[in-house]
């Protein structure tokens, strides 16, 4: 049985009510699964296209597909595509109200590692050029992550925490501005949220991942189910490159936050490791804030970004029963 820390304590933010419509799903697009890990701010182009592909069809009822809204020139083009006739009165841009967060994979822990953001003290100059170069990264990853739903028609915009007020106090989030996260979603928008480089009340700086902001996201917004997208197919008793590993099927969660295997019965204890370039907690933050939001009585979905599964946690068939062929780790409140 693991202890959770909540890493979202006291803090300020917009009512829940400010969340109209109400969120259907809140989706954490993990850095591994849409970047190459090993290779420096490269995404990966084939898993990027395939989780836009499965999120529009998530999304948007319609059979057919939206028009395009990336009206930029791409590297290598020499066109840009834009054609207003395509839009007109078209009900296949209804979107359902989700919100995507992502991680930073290869963008940005780098930055973050090598000049110390997450251990904060921005008043020396290698902290403070490394908190630009971080914000630097994960701002372009989150351009193009915005770029690639845009060109299947689902209406995203880029929201950073750094810039819309998002603020710590020793590393647990103290204060977060979600007006402008409703306001978008009101407007028919999908804000499209990062991990970032933020000020912090006591040590001056730090890294916020993701995955903490979907669990406070989560708290506020109260969406009827979590997905978070990965580059394995789950959870594991242990790192899933070894062989004896296995797959955790059911997380249950208990209301004081502590967690447990359901399926299937181990005979050892967890192993939960975190490479030693992620200044985010890895595996072991994302149980942590899994079970947050499980708390909550919000079923969360840890599932292999770009497949028949994760397309059938982000579609909701799972909320009723999990079915057997169904890979991937529900974290779910014991209640």
């Amino acid at each position: 049985m693991e202890k959770n820390k909540n890493q979202s304590q006291t803090l300020t933010s917009s009512p829940l009510s400010s969340f109209t419509p109400s969120i259907r799903c809140i989706v954490k697009l993990g850095g591994a699964a849409v970047t190459c890990k090993d290779e420096l701010e490269m995404i990966n182009e084939e898993v990027l296209q395939k989780v836009s592909e499965q999120l529009r069809q998530a999304m948007i009822a319609s059979s057919e597909k939206p028009p395009g809204m990336d009206w930029s020139k791409r590297p290598g083009g020499s066109e840009i595509c834009c054609n207003p006739e395509e839009f007109g009165d078209h009900s296949a841009m209804e979107c359902s109200p989700f919100i995507v967060v992502h991680g930073a994979g290869s963008f940005g822990h780098f930055q973050a590692s090598k000049s110390g953001v997450h251990k904060g003290q921005l008043n020396k100059p290698l902290v403070k050029g490394g908190f630009v170069a971080t914000r630097i990264s994960v701002t372009t990853l989150n351009l193009e992550i915005v770029r690639a739903l845009a060109r299947e028609g689902i209406p995203s915009i880029g929201m950073s925490p750094f810039s819309c007020g998002w603020l710590t106090s020793e590393r647990h989030i103290s204060s977060a501005d979600l007006s402008s996260v409703a306001k978008a979603i009101d407007s028919g928008f999908t804000p499209v949220l990062h991990g970032d480089a933020v000020l912090d009340e006591i040590q001056g700086c730090t890294i916020l991942s993701g995955d903490v902001i979907i669990s406070h996201l989560a708290a506020y917004s109260k969406p009827k189910y979590v997905v978070f997208l990965t580059d394995v197919y789950g959870v594991y008793d242990r790192p899933p490159t070894e062989p004896d590993a296995i797959l955790l099927k059911e997380i249950a969660v208990a209301d004081d936050g502590s967690w447990s295997v359901v399926k299937p019965k181990l005979q050892n204890s967890i192993e939960l490791t975190v490479a030693a370039h992620d200044t985010t907690g890895g595996m072991k933050t994302k149980i942590s804030e899994a079970a947050m939001i499980a708390k909550h009585g919000i079923d969360v979905y840890i599932v292999k970004a770009a497949t028949s599964h994760s397309l059938r946690a982000l579609n909701g068939d799972l909320r009723s029963s999990i079915p057997d062929d169904w890979l991937g780790t529900v974290v779910r409140s014991l209640r």
